[in-house]
């Protein structure tokens, strides 16, 4: 039967790149599409031979977007190589570090990359619906407020990580730098205003997205749905914690299905490789991999901010946990199944790293000198897990007993969601596409399904299929396509 094809390449609004082939069959239905990446990241292979106390420096290089969340799991799984505990002052500072960048992070995809569907319109046009738009809709003192939030985020990082971008202060056994009472004292009031700031951006969700009834039919429709495991690092209280404790996956019912320590990941988590992207498809290995479909009987799981409060039983902080609780109650309760709802779980954890952040600021313990054990066992292996704002972050080291690394494997945030945006865009591209009309509203409709995600694909490429995906589009002098060559792409 022959098909047509819709190609939206690059897709937008996102880290990385990245696009969707869609096939139509002679109806003009959708038969089949691809969320394909088509970029190759190496930080596997070329760090082989690297001693790995350089890891936290060379990993954060993946990614100017989360380089903190690199740094975070490098340090940690160096901690684990040379099975050495930091002081208690040097958790606290990695942790409030972590606490400032998911907060930047998180307002940066809210406002920059997934608002604008929602702020501006899904079908609102293309030239509106991007932060120049929102700041005009909403008004230039709340861009200032967006602006303002990002600006005290990355001086939060730059005062304990050394840098704004790519930090440099995490290592293993603990951390270079000391925290002064100057800086703490400026830590904490940028704190307080973050607080205020996150409440401000849930009433903002509320206001304009939960009380339009064409966008709340679309959150609770059909079309953006998908029952599937979850996965979250939780503290001792299965509580979400982004820089510590066990990773927990509940199933499509809400039900605990496993909760392992970190250095047990691959007792628990598979890959899959297709041929026609660089991505994996990482999934439970006690279910299986059963391809792009939902269900208990499906290994396909899911990593984001929806998926950490699915897997959870709560937030440790106060207006935190009130928004939890809000949340569920207002979708229905445990689990909420509805992808695009992401977005308001995005804003509970901004709401969540803000309260957080003023409490470890507030420790007295955060500006002793005591920052740093020095590691005196022989190198082995160790694994490293914080939550990346967009998934759960794995970083596993070998060492030979000099400390050069033998074997590196990175299960970045995304790529833990590669199989559930797949499923995602094509449910999309199937539910909006009927009979071959096709405009650039419902295309960035199945745009929207991955947005939902906030993907970062610079960093989550890592599988070189036995042949490269290739395509080769010969044009005349005329501009007229004259032969397409395409080598392992359907």
């Amino acid at each position: 039967m022959a098909t047509n094809r819709i190609s939206i390449n690059p897709i937008t609004r996102l880290e990385g790149h990245g696009k969707i082939d869609i096939f139509l069959d002679a109806r003009g239905e959708v038969a089949n599409s691809y969320f394909q990446i088509p970029e190759l990241r190496g930080f596997e292979r070329f760090c082989i031979g690297r001693p790995v106390e350089e890891m936290p420096l060379l990993t954060n290089r993946i990614c100017g977007v989360c380089p903190e969340a690199h740094h975070m799991a490098a340090a940690k799984a160096g901690d684990a190589v040379y099975n050495v505990d930091p002081p208690r002052t040097a958790k606290l500072l990695r942790e409030l570090l972590y606490m400032g960048f998911f907060a930047t992070d998180h307002t940066t995809h809210f406002y920059a990359l997934g608002g604008p569907d929602f702020i501006m319109g899904p079908d609102s046009p293309v030239a509106e619906r991007n932060i120049l738009g929102v700041i005009h809709k909403v008004g230039l003192e709340i861009g200032g407020q967006v602006i303002q939030m990002r600006k005290y985020g990355h001086t939060v990082v730059e005062i304990i990580g050394g840098r704004k971008v790519h930090p440099a202060t995490a290592i293993p056994g603990g951390m270079t730098k000391i925290l002064s009472e100057d800086e703490r004292i400026q830590i904490l009031e940028m704190g307080r205003w973050a607080i205020d700031f996150a409440l401000f951006s849930l009433k903002i969700f509320k206001d304009m997205v939960l009380s339009n009834k064409f966008y709340l039919d679309l959150i609770l429709g059909d079309i953006y749905t998908h029952r599937t495991y979850y996965m979250g690092l939780v503290d001792a209280n299965n509580k979400v914690n982004f820089y510590d404790g066990k990773v927990r996956v509940v199933d499509p019912d809400g039900h605990e299905f496993a909760k392992y320590l970190p250095k047990d990941y691959a007792n628990h988590i598979a890959e899959h490789v297709e041929p026609w992207t660089y991505l994996k498809f990482p999934y439970l290995k006690q279910v299986g991999w059963n391809g792009f479909v939902d269900g208990k009987d499906s290994g396909v799981y899911m990593a984001t901010p929806l998926s950490r409060l699915n897997a959870s039983e709560g937030m440790s902080t106060p207006l935190a946990q009130a928004a939890y609780e809000e949340f569920f109650a207002t979708l229905g309760g445990k689990p909420v199944h509805q992808r695009l709802a992401t977005h308001w779980a995005r804003l509970i954890e901004l709401l969540y790293a803000t309260e957080h952040w003023v409490e470890l600021a507030s420790d007295p313990e955060i500006t002793s000198p005591n920052i740093h054990t020095v590691p005196s066992a022989t190198p082995t292996e160790g694994v490293g897990i914080v939550e990346a704002p967009r998934g759960t972050l794995t970083h596993h080291y070998v060492t030979d007993e000099q400390g050069l690394l033998k074997k590196v494997n990175l299960i970045v945030g995304t790529t833990n969601n590669y199989a559930p945006i797949q499923m995602s865009t094509n449910k999309a591209a199937c539910c909006l596409i009927k009979g071959g009309i096709v405009n650039e509203g419902l295309l960035n409709m199945v745009e929207m399904a991955f947005r939902v995600y906030d993907p970062c694909f610079g960093c989550a490429t890592h599988s070189l299929p036995g042949q490269m995906p290739l395509e080769i589009v010969i044009h005349g002098i005329d501009g007229d396509i004259k032969e397409v060559i395409r080598q392992n792409i359907d």
